[in-house]
């Protein structure tokens, strides 16, 4: 099985997506959004600009 996005409405009635990982673990959240658009943007959004994403270490 390969990571996959669910895309899902909340309590509140807001659009949401959950990366889940292979194992089924939840690996990351998005906010909540208005419209379902702005949650599709929001995981095109993190597909694109992960690979490219730096760690940055702020543990001292």
């Amino acid at each position: 099985m390969a990571a996959k996005f669910e895309l899902y409405k909340d309590a509140k009635g807001e659009f949401r997506w959950r990366l889940i990982a292979p194992n089924g673990e939840t690996i990351a959240v998005g906010e909540g959004y208005k419209s379902k658009s702005g949650a599709q943007n929001g995981i095109e959004s993190v597909k694109k600009n992960a690979p490219k994403a730096k760690i940055e270490d702020k543990t001292g």
